[in-house]
């Protein structure tokens, strides 16, 4: 499955919104990037749609099939009836188009619809079975015989209209390979796992592409036949409007949406069904809103009205083949995730700070319904603690009120119109506040003075001053900053008194000492005098060596 959707892992933002919408939490996380967890994966192709920077992509097959146009069978294109909407021409404009690429021509997937739709009539009016569910839908097929493998005997063991049109292509065309070309994520899988049948699939997107790089453009025609009718296939409650629907003792339903789907299979799992026959899509809208459309705003009316419009009233003049020819085996996939036991999820949940069931709040932001889900999930090693916005946000509140409280340097912060917004334990022993809600929310000028503050608002620089604040008893190192992204001012406040009193001891000591070198100078000079007078010599040098010392002293 990895063959088909695949991560850019560059692009990958941490933003968690492809698990957010993925229905059924097949993504995981590791190291900030998303991984697609392929044997969870339906292929809804919904993380392809809703991911903001374009970091997951469906591969590319139109290299491989260009290679496959080089021989020399002939490649047919299995046009899915959605492109109606998408491209606004008939199979006719398509058929010329793909042709120019190289192909043998191009049909409409809306004919392989007639030949199951039919199979459906008779399987409904046969009321063998309790509750029927449609096998169209790979992505249906594929949440079925993964996320409820006991329901698999509900699905209808028939080919989907792609395989079904593709192996009406090779029983008129025995040499030929089949291409189908649709808005479907989920058919590429389908493609690979019954290789037999349809040799390649393209996107609509890789068809336009293709044609662009070519310069071909398609043609503005659309003709009309009546004997169409499953056209209306790929809207929501299409299969069911081209049925017969001749039983009276079978109910209808349609269901779209993969979490309507969900809910219907829950429901159906309890025992709430009866004769019932379930049209099921894993595309809210059918296949007209797939995962591939190009369309870049949504036009429901428009795009349902386009292919409603191109529908007939007939069935298209097909040869149905013998059942056993389209018959589809669906076999249960197994998946490797275990639910964990109870302890191993409260002691996850301790760890994402979930201590009691008040501090779950299920927030989604995560991606996950539950904070218990959420926890699940990291023991699955899908998940990763840190996805929890909350925790981090306290984590990094916590550290960041450890480091404001701790530090013994003061900080203040202030905004912009110079009230205080917070005030650090150190600040207040500084200045002499007794509490910091005594000043919160007060004017800076009731601690200290506001020109620093305004000096580095209007400049927008940083101010740095040495201060001795009187009414504190306080010298302090004042550097103010100003924040002009956030319009707020901070002030860090560095208590300096200890310092600056053993600067001022040191220096009364050195105007001590210069004083006592002054008298010692004195009498040394007045000693000097009366020694050299009696030795005859002069005292010059002398005075000279003292008054050096003096000034040495002075220095200090």
């Amino acid at each position: 499955m990895s063959q088909v959707l695949r991560l850019k892992k560059s692009n990958c933002q941490n933003c968690y919104k492809c698990i957010r919408h993925c229905p059924v939490k097949a993504i995981r996380f590791s190291g900030g990037q998303a991984h697609i967890i392929d044997e969870e994966c339906i292929l809804c192709g919904t993380c392809f749609v809703v991911c903001p920077q374009n970091a997951k992509e469906i591969v590319d097959d139109r290299e491989a099939i260009k290679v496959m146009l080089q021989d020399d069978a002939p490649v047919y294109v299995s046009m899915a009836p959605s492109f109606v909407a998408n491209y606004n021409v008939g199979i006719e404009s398509i058929d010329e188009a793909v042709r120019k690429l190289g192909f043998a021509g191009a049909e409409e997937t809306a004919i392989g619809a007639t030949i199951v739709k039919r199979e459906y009539d008779k399987m409904v009016d046969a009321g063998d079975e309790e509750c029927m569910i449609s096998s169209c839908c790979h992505a249906v097929n594929l949440l079925i015989q993964k996320h409820y493998p006991d329901l698999l005997n509900r699905l209808i063991d028939i080919a989907s209209p792609m395989q079904a049109h593709a192996l009406d292509i090779k029983r008129r065309h025995p040499d030929a390979k089949v291409v189908f070309i649709g808005p479907c994520v989920a058919k590429k899988d389908e493609a690979l796992q019954y290789d037999d049948i349809v040799d390649g699939t393209l996107t609509f997107e890789d068809l336009s592409r293709w044609l662009e790089d070519e310069g071909i453009e398609l043609t503005r025609s659309m003709k009309f036949r009546n004997d169409s009718k499953t056209r209306i296939f790929p809207t929501s409650g299409g299969i069911l409007k081209s049925m017969e629907k001749r039983n009276p003792d079978v109910k209808y339903l349609v269901v779209d949406g993969v979490e309507n789907c969900m809910a219907a299979l829950e429901d159906i799992r309890k025992g709430g069904d009866g004769k019932l026959f379930i049209e099921m899509s894993a595309c809210a809208g059918s296949c007209m809103n797939g995962p591939v459309m190009e369309k870049y705003n949504s036009h429901p009316v428009a795009e349902y009205m386009a292919i409603a419009q191109y529908a007939g009233m007939e069935d298209f003049p097909v040869e149905q083949p013998d059942l056993n020819q389209i018959r589809k085996g669906f076999e249960v996939i197994k998946m490797d995730s275990i639910k964990p036991p109870e302890r191993e999820i409260q002691a996850t949940l301790r760890r994402m700070g979930k201590y009691t069931p008040a501090d779950e709040l299920n927030c989604g932001t995560c991606g996950y319904e539950t904070c218990r889900d959420k926890a699940i999930a990291v023991i699955q090693g899908k998940a990763e603690i840190g996805m929890c916005l909350p925790y981090m946000r306290n984590k990094a509140e916590d550290m960041s009120n450890i480091m404001f409280d701790s530090t013994p340097n003061g900080i203040i912060v202030v905004n912009e119109r110079m009230e205080i917004q917070q005030i650090n334990p150190a600040a207040c022993k500084i200045l002499n506040v007794r509490m910091p809600s005594d000043v919160k929310g007060e004017q800076v000028v009731t601690l200290l003075e506001p020109k620093p503050f305004i000096d580095a608002m209007e400049g927008g620089r940083q101010i740095f001053l040495c201060l001795y604040l009187a009414e504190y008893d306080r010298y302090v190192e004042e550097t103010v900053l100003y924040d002009k992204k956030y319009g707020m001012l901070f002030c860090l406040l560095r208590d300096v008194s200890d310092e600056a009193r053993e600067r001022a001891r040191k220096e009364e000591i050195r105007l001590q000492t210069t004083d006592i070198a002054d008298k010692v100078v004195d009498k040394q000079m007045r000693i000097v005098q009366e020694i050299a007078s009696l030795l005859g010599e002069t005292a010059a040098e002398t005075k000279i060596a003292l008054t050096k010392l003096k000034e040495s002293i002075s220095d200090e």
